[in-house]
């Protein structure tokens, strides 16, 4: 059974999230110093190999009444397997976004089928723990209720972490726009990130997607990441640097976004986008709705500041389907 927990570890191998506690424990605090921005940024061995080929797999659901952990597995299993990503021994932080207290056919938060289908597959390629981690905009226990999160956490045994302000720290972002900003700690601590973000559409930034789905990474007064949207966006993406990306575009919201509210806003894609690449990503989810990726500021951004490319069609690319 889910409960609210810290986010402590007892292993002694040299990790992640064990090298970030040391440069805590040096610095005598958690947030504003040099080392431990420098640590954020830094390119990590067990991460993508930034001298290989950025990959990104599209899985499609065609038939009726198909098996949406299924077509999570094959994406997963094209991309290499998710031992390409996990270790054994690695404490896993899956992001999806469970911001609204919304059920999944509203298409507002990700889906709970593959929220599940990633968390036992982390567990398959022999996670030692698993965390599902949002900074909920409604009431957190409403959120992981009504958006399945809760369910899953149950019938997977993966740890579900209700935010507090005892799991914020005030960190170095080193953006182009943010500065020192509070950040969710579990997500920090992680051996492993995966972004696991629903598509939708945003008032503000026309679409929310994968880069976007770090504001939920974070506390602070969010409104104002509102105010240079496409930036925030993109100092908290380069901030985050996740495993992969996995966009869930089963359901899609195509207006009254981000939190909807009625099916009408809904349309049925039946699609899955995996990636190391986050821009790449975005620009192929983008088109999920029929928006050219240039004309979209953040994917703009991301390119210019050098997280990713917005030409996902030079990516060694896959398709699979059920």
């Amino acid at each position: 059974m889910s409960r609210e927990i810290e986010c402590t570890d007892t292993s002694h191998s040299i990790t992640r999230r064990e090298s970030i506690k040391k440069l805590f424990r040096l610095s005598g605090s958690f947030a504003l110093t040099g080392a431990i921005t420098g640590f954020a940024r830094m390119p990590l061995p067990a991460w993508a190999d930034s001298q290989k080929k950025a990959f990104m797999v599209e899985g499609i659901g065609q038939k009726e009444g198909y098996s949406v952990k299924e077509l999570t597995r094959k994406v997963f299993e094209s991309a290499g397997g998710m031992k390409r990503f996990v270790s054994r021994g690695d404490v896993v932080v899956i992001k999806p976004n469970i911001s609204w207290a919304r059920p999944v056919q509203l298409a507002a938060t990700t889906n709970p089928e593959v929220l599940e289908g990633v968390v036992e597959l982390c567990q398959e390629a022999g996670a030692k723990k698993v965390r599902i981690a949002d900074n909920t905009i409604h009431d957190a226990r409403r959120c992981f209720s009504l958006s399945g999160a809760q369910m899953v956490a149950e019938n997977t045994g993966a740890e579900l972490i209700f935010p507090r302000s005892s799991l914020m720290r005030e960190m170095k972002i080193h953006g182009h726009r943010l500065d020192v900003w509070p950040v969710f700690v579990p997500l920090v601590e992680a051996d492993k990130l995966i972004n696991l973000p629903v598509a939708k559409h945003h008032s503000l930034s026309t679409l929310t997607l994968g880069m976007k789905n770090w504001i939920g990474g974070v506390g602070g007064r969010r409104s104002a990441l509102h105010q240079d949207i496409h930036q925030s966006i993109i100092d908290l993406a380069q901030f985050f640097k996740p495993t992969v990306t996995l966009i869930d575009a089963i359901r899609v919201m195509t207006r009254n976004g981000p939190s909807g509210g009625t099916l009408s806003d809904v349309a049925e894609k039946n699609t899955l986008i995996l990636s190391d690449d986050p821009v790449a990503a975005d620009a192929r989810a983008s088109q999920l709705f029929g928006k050219n990726p240039e004309n979209l500021g953040f994917i703009r951004l991301g390119k210019k500041w050098g997280l990713g490319t917005d030409d996902f069609l030079s990516l060694d690319r896959k398709q699979v389907s059920v």
